[in-house]
């Protein structure tokens, strides 16, 4: 057998062995929805949810590195139009919210970032606990849903991974670990 031979018999079992899932109990991160509901407030219509979040050990272990990570509520009520098999439904309000997470290594705090507003927070979970409820956050006036229609309303948080940085966004292809989302949350709601 050739050294080149060796070499490359070598460089196989390494690659290889690093596409082999880790022997360890690495937890799996999730996101999942707990609640959610359009209520009135005043003249408009507003949503309450809660979701319950878990980063894993990859994203937590990211985030202490320096990593910031970026998250997404993206949130949409549709009348369904059932004439045209629901391909062409009518969107009536809709947004995104966009979310920023980091950690501060000298300070030993985080930092959560909601458009305008940032917050230092000492623990993670304080700073999941403020990304993971959003309330009474306006979505529609009275106007803009006719009463009496049923309308489907759609909700979901998830990890932005075109925010990471670009050696991120390439092994974050096919991993559990980088690709976190809540399932899409859909309900029926009739003012």
């Amino acid at each position: 057998m050739t050294a080149a031979w060796r070499w490359f018999v070598l460089l196989a079992a390494l690659i290889a062995g690093m596409s082999l899932p880790p022997s360890g109990s690495a937890s799996e991160p999730s996101i999942h929805i707990r609640s959610a509901d359009i209520v009135t407030n005043g003249d408009s219509y507003v949503l309450d949810a809660a979701f319950q979040i878990d980063l894993g050990e990859t994203l937590e272990e990211a985030l202490h590195r320096g990593l910031t990570l970026h998250f997404v509520t993206e949130f949409e009520v549709l009348y369904e139009r059932w004439y045209l098999l629901n391909l062409w439904n009518k969107s009536v309000a809709s947004f995104e919210q966009r979310y920023r997470l980091s950690f501060n290594a000298l300070t030993r705090q985080y930092r959560f970032t909601s458009g305008s507003l940032t917050r230092n927070v000492e623990s993670l979970a304080e700073a999941l606990n403020m990304m993971a409820r959003i309330k009474a956050r306006p979505i529609a006036s009275k106007e803009d849903i006719e009463p009496g229609v049923a309308y489907v309303a759609q909700l979901r948080l998830r990890l932005d991974s075109s925010q990471l940085p670009k050696p991120f966004q390439l092994s974050s292809i096919g991993s559990k670990s980088w690709n976190v989302s809540s399932d899409w949350y859909r309900w029926t709601f009739r003012p």
